[in-house]
């Protein structure tokens, strides 16, 4: 178990929302209120999911949240970084071609 840490980048036309460590319901709505934070504050939100090591139902919902909230504002939330059990994870679940980059 690694703890989840998260922070928030500005770069050029977007935030990039950086999250490690275990995604999982101890850390949902840390998560939530970051990514949420995150759309309210750019118009295109990375997720960079590089360093997360496990995630569950909690941080898809997280994701699935701040993804709504991106879509209904006209902006844009993505993920990229995403490798292992989590790439895995997005796949079997179908939210890899929903979460992708236009």
């Amino acid at each position: 178990m690694k703890a989840f840490e998260a922070r928030t980048l500005a770069e050029p036309a977007q935030a990039v929302v950086v999250l490690s460590g275990d995604c999982d319901l101890s850390a949902r709505d840390r998560m939530t209120a970051l990514l949420l934070a995150a759309v309210d504050d750019a118009p295109v939100v990375a997720v960079d999911l590089a360093g997360v090591t496990f995630m569950d139902s909690s941080g898809l919902h997280a994701l699935i949240t701040a993804h709504q909230s991106a879509q209904r504002r006209g902006r844009q939330l993505y993920v990229r970084g995403a490798t292992g059990v989590v790439g895995a994870l997005l796949e079997l679940t179908g939210l890899a071609g929903v979460l992708h980059r236009d």
